[in-house]
């Protein structure tokens, strides 16, 4: 994907969503900026939702702001407003980051799925012969097209619902990944498996943690706050490898500030570090 084609001066970025108080990546996007010696570049976020969004991104002026970052519920929404996606995007169907051209163009990507796969070969978990996904919806797909990189069999998906099951087994044909789906109540047969995604929202998985096996595989949640969740603190102490949304959160965050500076390698240890911090003081 293209970097940004803007004069040398600082520039600016942003995330944008609803709500959005909560988001660490004006932390960790201003922590590379000073790592990287970029003085005088901003990262702020703004509450924008999915009607507000089109005003928003049509008074940005490309020669003034590097890019976009993007969190829910605005990560398909501002497909329409784009000039190109990357086919990490398109096959998700979910941008999370944008880089603005100097000519005006606005270019789209998915840094989460790569993030995700950067954030798992990191504790070692490189290939893993079967999966389980707990949960669908945006962020469950973007886990199946991880796990089409990674998992050499079949992906269970456990939900509720004919519905989100139906989904989630075509994100799977999509995607080139085999995908069975089972009902919620069993979800707890999912933490046999040697890799666990956990995509549900916050508490929704906690009763599993009495569920976690003696010698349980990795287990990726992609929450970060509160963390530990119940079931990731299951989970360690029986000695499994476990991977956090902070993990993803800088992971995607590295790659989205490499497309916005054009400078790589971003820092992700003082990222890390940035957002460790934060998450402590608050």
């Amino acid at each position: 994907m293209s970097t940004p084609e803007g004069g040398p001066g600082p520039r600016r970025a942003a995330v944008l969503g609803s709500p959005i108080a909560h988001s660490l990546s004006p932390v960790l996007h201003r922590a590379a900026y000073a790592d990287l010696g970029l003085d005088g570049w901003r990262y702020d976020r703004f509450e924008v939702d999915e009607a507000a969004l089109p005003d928003f991104v049509a008074g940005l002026d490309p020669a003034e702001w590097a890019g976009l970052s993007l969190t829910m519920p605005l990560k398909r929404a501002i497909l329409p407003l784009l000039d190109e996606i990357t086919p990490t995007a398109a096959s998700v169907e979910a941008v999370n980051t944008v880089v603005f051209t100097a000519d005006g163009r606005r270019l789209g990507d998915n840094t989460d799925i790569p993030g995700m796969v950067a954030a798992l070969r990191e504790r070692g978990v490189t290939a893993v012969p079967s999966a389980a996904v707990l949960g669908a919806g945006a962020t469950a797909s973007s886990a199946v097209a991880a796990l089409a990189q990674i998992c050499e069999g079949e992906v269970t998906a456990y939900v509720r619902g004919a519905a989100r099951a139906a989904e989630m087994r075509q994100w799977g044909e999509r995607l080139g990944v085999t995908v069975r789906t089972a009902d919620w109540a069993d979800a707890a047969k999912a933490l046999d498996e040697p890799l666990v995604v956990n995509t549900t929202p916050a508490g929704a998985a906690d009763h599993l943690a009495d569920a976690v096996p003696d010698q349980p595989g990795a287990l990726f949640d992609v929450l970060y706050d509160p963390w530990p969740t119940a079931l990731a603190a299951a989970w360690s102490a029986r000695s499994g490898a476990v991977v956090g949304g902070l993990d993803l959160l800088v992971h995607q965050a590295v790659l989205q500030v490499e497309q916005h500076t054009g400078r790589a390698p971003a820092p992700l240890a003082a990222m890390r570090a940035a957002g460790e911090a934060a998450l402590a003081a608050h």
